[in-house]
């Protein structure tokens, strides 16, 4: 189940937040009403690097051998993908 906390209530209880963390919830924290921030268990956001890491592993060797887009091309793309943005070299 996810609840969700105010920053003022969540730095009010963040020990509780931390166990809840630790029992397997996640807590969604908002500022005025929007969704900033999350605190989840550390296996769930393991996983989600995880996977953003076989993303970018895949993307990498989608591209392994083509001369046309070097290294830093690359890199920028995938990063700017990751971080929400379009691509980055046009």
């Amino acid at each position: 189940m996810t609840d969700s906390f105010s920053i003022r209530e969540a730095r009010a209880q963040f020990a509780t937040l931390i166990h809840r963390a630790e029992a397997g919830d996640a807590t969604v924290i908002t500022r005025n009403g929007v969704p900033v921030a999350a605190l989840v268990p550390i296996h769930e956001h393991q996983a989600l690097e995880d996977a953003a890491d076989e993303l970018l592993a895949r993307e990498a060797e989608a591209h392994r051998g083509d001369d046309t887009v070097g290294m830093s091309e690359l890199l920028a793309d995938l990063f700017a993908e990751r971080n929400g943005g379009g691509t980055a070299a046009a």
